[in-house]
């Protein structure tokens, strides 16, 4: 039998070496090419740095307060207010722990409620969305739609009556801060220090924006929080409010009813009735008053321990930290990635060419 070679397509590491030194050859042949590229990038990469902003980032840190769950005397009292068909609890604040948090302050409603917060810029009052539209120059493109052009976003405006458009331009902005420019989180798992930060090109919006969210998560925190606490407050208010003034013309009521059998005959007993019956009315409605007024006093101090809710610990001081894309960074990352880029093509035009032979 004859020996015969068989050609299994795969390639020796001899080959492969004379390969890479071919390949080594073209590019070294191509130099004027890829330095023309190179110098071309890097000619790009600093144009780009003159033109390119500077990042400014605004942070806030701060704590959430842990309530602490009443135990004792505490618990004793709120389940006497119970008897009064109160709930008295401390609140829940579940959403407001762990994960949920940062994603509250990222939420579209916290952020919608924060552009249409009033700022000072230039002297005037404005809204965040406005002052984030013309940051951006979108007014500019707006010209010549009829539509955009009479939009406005005015400081504290009522977001239930915004048109179709409005609502789809702060649809744009939350998703371009929500993706691009807002950032919740602990930055050391070891505390519970929360920081936010927000950056944009515009230094003021940076600051004016990061510490309005945090106001208004705030309030949102407040308002939900406490609610419970509030609500029973001002129930048992209004129930010592009555209770007083039964009391009041329970009292009154004893001393006509006293005025009118002075001098009676004492064999007629039966008119000291109504005298007696308005001196039970007095001791029932001071003993109640007694107890609505504890209660109310215990609402007080649930109140007060549902508040201050989030404790800040640093807040954004101009000047902002900036961050510059530098002239150097432009010449060396410009001037890198164009040659790159040429090497890439004509290793691919190499490659096609060794195909089509």
């Amino acid at each position: 039998m004859d020996n015969k070679s068989v050609d299994t397509g795969e390639i020796s590491l001899k080959e492969l070496i004379i390969k890479l030194k071919e390949l080594c050859f073209y590019f070294l042949a191509q130099w004027k090419i890829i330095l023309l590229a190179g110098v071309i990038g890097s000619a790009l990469g600093l144009t780009y740095s003159f033109i390119k902003k500077p990042i400014y980032t605004a942070s806030l840190s701060f704590v959430l307060e842990d309530e602490k769950e009443g135990g004792g005397g505490l618990g004793g009292a709120l389940g006497l207010a119970s008897s009064f068909g109160l709930d008295l609890g401390s609140g829940g604040g579940g959403i407001f722990t762990g994960s949920n948090l940062p994603g509250l302050f990222k939420s579209r409603s916290m952020v919608e409620k924060t552009l249409l917060s009033p700022v000072y810029e230039d002297g005037n009052q404005v809204s965040l969305a406005e002052m984030y539209i013309q940051n951006n120059k979108w007014r500019e493109k707006w010209l010549g739609n009829a539509k955009l052009a009479k939009i406005e976003f005015l400081p504290q405006s009522n977001r239930k009556a915004f048109t179709r458009v409005q609502d789809s331009i702060l649809g744009e902005i939350y998703k371009d801060l929500s993706k691009l420019s807002l950032s919740v989180g602990q930055k050391d798992k070891k505390n519970g220090i929360i920081s936010i930060d927000v950056t944009s090109t515009n230094e003021l919006f940076s600051k004016y924006f990061c510490e309005a969210l945090a106001k208004q998560v705030g309030m949102f925190y407040v308002e939900t929080k406490s609610k419970k606490a509030r609500l029973n407050m001002a129930i048992l208010q209004r129930q010592v409010d009555s209770i007083r003034r039964e009391l009041n013309g329970a009292i009154t009521g004893v001393a006509v009813a006293n005025d009118n059998a002075f001098n009676l005959n004492p064999a007629l007993n039966v008119r000291r009735a109504p005298s007696v019956k308005r001196q039970v009315d007095v001791q029932a409605n001071t003993a109640i008053l007694t107890e609505l007024v504890k209660q109310s006093e215990l609402a007080k101090v649930t109140l007060r321990k549902e508040t201050p809710l989030i404790q800040v610990i640093d807040r954004p001081i101009l000047p902002l930290p900036k961050e510059r894309f530098g002239k150097l960074k432009g010449l060396i990352l410009g001037g890198f990635l164009g040659g790159f880029i040429v090497i890439i093509v004509l290793a691919a035009r190499l490659l096609f060419n060794s195909i089509m032979k």
